[in-house]
């Protein structure tokens, strides 16, 4: 896969349309969905030896080539890989009707529950230890 190509797939998966879609209009409604859109990604490459894969401690594997009567240049096939990852998630979106414009917030009630449950357990492993410190009730 050529880097052009990966670049379209990755600006094609991390782009607001893929939380809410494209703008609409509805009742006479303007409709602007609105998306918080995160990414990363890494690459390399590495040449493998030919022969013993493990490197001799204490030696880079352009010593051990030389030592093993090789180049560097010549020491293996190339290898490659690479990752990404992205992350969409819908804030909300922006209602125009007529003249006025106002903020639709998108609710996750999945995230206010987990949002909850860990301030419930970080709460209570305060109280927890609070607690053991004084010596018991």
């Amino acid at each position: 896969m050529d880097v052009e190509n990966l670049l379209a797939k990755t600006s094609d998966n991390l782009s607001v349309r893929r939380a809410f879609g494209t703008a609409y209009e509805k009742d006479g409604m303007l409709i602007i969905p609105v998306a918080m859109v995160a990414g990363g990604g890494g690459g390399g490459t590495s040449r493998t030896r030919r022969g013993n894969s493990a490197a001799r401690p204490g030696t880079s594997p352009e010593e051990d080539a030389t030592a093993d009567g090789a180049t560097p240049q010549d020491s293996g096939p190339m290898d490659a890989g690479g990752g990404f990852g992205g992350l969409v998630l819908p804030s909300g979106a922006y209602v125009v009707k007529g003249d006025q414009v106002r903020w639709v917030p998108a609710v996750d009630t999945t995230l206010l529950v987990l949002a909850g449950l860990s301030l419930a357990r970080v709460l209570a492993r305060t109280w927890a230890r609070r607690r053991g410190r004084r010596g018991g009730p």
